[in-house]
């Protein structure tokens, strides 16, 4: 089969969209199809095999200078300008603008591919590539729950801008309640697109995500007193001031220490907190490290962190227990799903709560045996039920009846596939 696969932004190694894109990618060439992805920046990292083809947008948002004021020469079409002006105003366009700019390009290429598989844009310029070809799309979860959790810690002026910067969920709502077939990665995140973009449930098929075989664990001994967290954004909805908060009670009676991996924002909610709590001797970021890097790390620790207030499924969460490290979770989102019954490979806590977070990793700490039992039951439900290739597989099957639909043959299918 010969796919095209979009993504509105691709980065491999924060957020599950560029990891799903690039795994997901290569499994399908395995499985013997041709895969070309489209993509705005940043571009992913992908496999041999995989084609790429570039969809440029004005990089408004690029490290090290987002909000970023354009030359005129690097405006090269209408779209360009209501990207900028857009962003002016304090929206965020990506997903409009690359919907519109790949629609294009397809329009021109529709004799290429059998079916096109969009990675959570949902623009409306998806509306006209299925009027061409067979459509895809996966949604990893509503972005309604990030909004939520954002204006609630957000006054005044920021709640305002807030609003403005989400607004293209309202598109993304009325993309998906006309789209003829939706992925998602999990039971949690299926309900929440039902309820939060009135999408009929019998649209969408739950086919969760894998685990690179690379996650591994950890031949040498792991540092003592090492907690680990990773967190995508340094945002209110990770919940990393919850484990912030209960880092301080628990350094008061022992020697721990605690490895982020994410770049908090310079001056933000999050290192505004360290200094307030007084954690700077024992609190690191690490970011932008290779696959390799982060297993040695996941590998480290003695006990790792999931304190999200929600997660569509939560990537990291599994790798951690490809990893063998315990782990103390929110009871949260799609967490619940991925770890399986409470105390066999995680402890489930009360998101945003404090006193149970602390108490969680305190014991888990003070309990060596029941650490190597819990890595070892995170190890075996990864190896059993979290693999790229059977999402591949699954995946390749939703495409043929893509396919088929499209060609008047069979009606769509909300029958779920793990």
């Amino acid at each position: 089969m010969r796919i095209a696969l979009l993504s509105y932004r691709s980065k491999t190694h924060v957020g599950g969209q560029g990891v799903y894109l690039r795994h997901l990618s290569r499994e399908l060439v395995a499985l013997g199809h041709e895969v070309e992805v489209f993509s705005g920046q940043p571009y992913p990292e992908l496999d041999p095999g995989v084609g790429l083809t570039k969809v440029p947008s004005l990089d408004l948002y690029r490290e090290p200078d987002p909000f970023r004021v354009p030359r005129l020469r690097e405006f090269r079409d209408l779209v360009d300008v209501y990207e900028f002006l857009a962003m002016c105003t304090a929206a965020f366009p990506e997903p409009r603008t690359f919907a519109i700019r790949v629609a294009k390009v397809l329009r021109g290429r529709r004799d290429d591919f059998d079916v096109v598989h969009d990675n959570q844009t949902l623009g409306f310029g998806m509306l006209r590539i299925a009027e061409d070809l067979p459509l895809v799309t996966t949604i990893h979860h509503p972005i309604t729950f990030d909004r939520r959790v954002d204006l609630a810690h957000a006054s005044g002026r920021k709640k305002a801008s807030l609003r403005r910067w989400y607004s293209f969920l309202r598109m993304q709502g009325k993309v998906a309640r006309r789209l003829p077939q939706i992925l998602t990665v999990s039971e949690s995140s299926k309900r929440d697109i039902a309820r939060d973009f009135g999408v009929d449930p019998e649209r969408l098929q739950v086919i969760t995500l894998g685990v690179d075989e690379g996650f591994r664990p950890p031949t040498g001994p792991r540092v003592p007193g090492r907690l680990l967290a990773m967190a995508s954004a340094d945002t209110p909805m990770k919940g990393v001031a919850t484990l912030l908060e209960a880092l301080a009670k628990l350094r008061t009676e022992r020697d721990v220490s605690l490895v982020l991996v994410t770049r908090p924002s310079p001056g933000g909610r999050t290192e505004q907190l360290i200094e307030r709590l007084g954690l700077e001797d024992c609190v690191s970021f690490v970011s932008g490290v290779s696959d390799a890097e982060l297993v040695e790390l996941m590998g480290s620790a003695e006990v790792a962190c999931v304190p999200s207030l929600y997660e569509g499924f939560s990537l990291p969460t599994a790798e951690l227990m490809a990893c063998a490290t315990p782990l103390v979770v929110s009871r949260a989102g799609a967490i619940p799903e991925v770890v399986g019954p409470d105390g066999e490979c995680a402890d489930l806590v009360t998101p945003g709560d404090v006193g149970e977070l602390y108490d969680a990793l305190g014991a888990l700490l003070d309990d060596p045996e029941r650490r190597a039992r819990m890595g070892a039951a995170g190890r075996r439900r990864v190896e059993e039920l979290f693999s790229w290739r059977a999402v591949a597989e699954a995946t390749a099957a939703a495409y043929q009846q893509a396919v088929d639909r499209h060609a008047g043959t069979t009606p769509t299918t909300g029958a779920d596939a793990r």
